[in-house]
């Protein structure tokens, strides 16, 4: 039913609204005590509940308890509080209709002129990894009701759902009291904090409700906030910002220790550093450029610093690539790493952590962006990628983390079954492999590339990459493709090259061409079932 229809003659002017009665009811305390100490000072009522209320007690300010207000206590668990025509009409009423002045003179119910209101923290504890009857306990009820009750009545009343608007809520005590524009961008505010919030709760039920096998939900939900906007795009004439999601422990979280500030294509790159880096067990570092790798390589046995030495690894694959390059790692990044990166022009270089020294090495580097990962660092479960008119969605593209299990369900083809040595250094190439962008074939020796070719249009351009850049390293290496050999020119000119084993998807029509090809180089081949497209 649509709401009363008045004649706006009736309305009165309320511009500005001097603050009298504040109802007080967060989640989120930041900054909460400075706020009611003002409203304090301004002789400002403050009804409130629970928590809120007692930290405000605490600290010596007077306050009314709602239920006082309601006449009805708190109950269920606090569950009902503010549900009440008490609370509820003194954030509706219209005053600048005398009927509803005098309706609430009969009722002997006070009107709020500002309302702080934020929900409970319901993302954050699904994003904990809390109980379902925990999760549930966080859909807020109350507190959208008050929220849209205030923002609706914008006219009348401020709604604050964030502490950042209360340095302006505490300016305008002192200059009479909240404007109408200033009350309708809050409204705004409070409108969108409702909506994401309502979005979250709905998008937890849809996954909550599918069972293995079924869909993927039917709706989907991304809030992201403005984290910073950038100096520009992937190029100088593209505007562009970095956005971070609620309950995120990635790239966007990370906390940048020295150097310029990150741009749009250093996030890009540092994000697909990290997916190569912590593909790997052992110590790793990779070496990106343009979001494909130049270098990527595990430590080698016995070194004294893993770290430094899968950087040394890494680098010597493409030199001349790495200048300019972004590095990830998937450990501690060492005084001796650091060391090794003196002479190196690197943009970024981002880990779980660094050690106090290998910092003070970087700022002798003063453009060097170095980035720390937050502490829950974890890859995404799923991917998203934007497309004209729509969004698609695919669960990650992951490996397990037990090296043995990435290789169990491999076929040996044709050749003699590699040493644990030489399988170790096939599985390096193709966890590798999923790093490089398609059609992607990687040559590797002692778990670090040697030869890259990524990117190319046909598999054969591929492998003519890989191995002219592997150089006379080619020989004696392993390669991996990350689909399958549609014809045996490519896979030949692997062979040409001295790759002494090979390992691929398989799955193509010529399959016996390509296995009679490794057959008779006397090459060890394995056909893994499933393949690594990486676009």
């Amino acid at each position: 039913m649509a709401g009363p229809s008045h004649d706006p003659s009736l309305y009165r002017d309320r511009d500005s609204v001097p603050i009298k009665r504040a109802l007080v009811s967060v989640s989120d305390k930041s900054d909460l005590l400075g706020l009611g100490q003002a409203l304090a000072a301004a002789g400002v009522e403050i009804v409130s509940t629970g928590g809120s209320a007692a930290l405000l007690r605490e600290s010596g300010l007077t306050v009314v308890d709602v239920a006082d207000v309601t006449g009805f206590p708190e109950s269920l668990d606090g569950r009902v509080k503010t549900l009440h025509p008490g609370v509820h009409a003194g954030l509706l009423a219209d005053l600048r209709l005398e009927d509803h002045e005098r309706q609430l003179a009969d009722l002997q119910i006070a009107p709020f002129e500002l309302v702080v209101v934020n929900l409970y923290p319901f993302v954050e504890t699904v994003a904990s990894g809390a109980a379902a009857d925990d999760i549930v306990e966080q859909i807020d009820i109350g507190g959208p009701a008050m929220v849209r009750a205030s923002a609706k009545n914008f006219a009348n009343v401020a709604i604050v759902v964030s502490p950042e608007s209360y340095p302006a809520i505490i300016e305008s005590l002192g200059t009479g009291g909240t404007t109408l524009a200033q009350r309708r961008e809050l409204a705004a505010r409070a409108f969108a904090h409702t909506a994401n919030y309502d979005r979250a709760v709905a998008t937890w039920f849809a996954d909550g409700t599918l069972a293995e096998g079924e869909d993927l939900p039917q709706h989907l939900t991304i809030k992201a906030e403005r984290q910073a906007t950038l100096r520009y795009g992937e190029n100088s004439h593209q505007r562009a910002a970095i956005y971070t999601r609620t309950g995120g422990h990635g790239i966007a979280q990370a906390t940048q220790l020295q150097g310029k500030e990150m741009s749009y294509n250093n996030y890009v790159d540092a994000d697909a550093a990290l997916r190569a880096a912590f593909d790997m067990v052992l110590p790793a570092v990779a070496i990106i450029k343009h979001a494909n790798p130049c270098g990527i390589a595990v430590t080698a046995p016995n070194a004294l610093d893993p770290i430094a030495s899968a950087h040394l690894r890494a680098h010597e694959c493409d030199p001349v690539s790495a200048y300019g390059g972004v590095i990830a790692t998937n450990g501690t990044v060492t005084l001796k790493m650091a060391e090794n990166l003196r002479d190196i022009f690197t943009e970024v270089i981002v880990a779980p952590a660094f050690e106090r020294e290998a910092l003070e090495v970087f700022k002798l580097k003063k453009n060097l962006r170095v980035l720390q990962l937050p502490a829950d660092w974890q890859q995404e479960r799923m991917d998203v990628r934007l497309v004209s008119g729509g969004l698609l969605l695919q669960d990650a593209d992951r490996f397990p983390d037990e090296i043995a299990t990435v290789a169990k369900d491999w076929q040996l083809v044709t050749g003699e079954r590699p040493s644990d040595e030489e399988m170790t250094n096939l599985i390096f190439a193709w966890k590798a492999c999923r790093a490089v962008k398609s059609n992607a074939i990687v040559l590797a020796k002692n778990s670090a590339t040697v030869g890259i070719g990524m990117g190319q249009v046909n598999r054969v351009d591929s492998c003519r990459l890989a191995v002219e850049r592997a150089g006379d390293r080619a020989a004696g290496s392993a390669a991996a493709s990350d689909a399958f050999f549609p014809f045996a020119d490519g896979p030949q000119v692997l062979l040409d090259a001295g790759i002494t084993a090979i390992v691929q998807p398989g799955g193509s029509v010529r399959d016996a061409e390509v296995i009679e090809a490794a057959q008779a180089a006397g090459v060890t081949m394995f056909f893994t079932g499933e393949r690594h497209f990486f676009h």
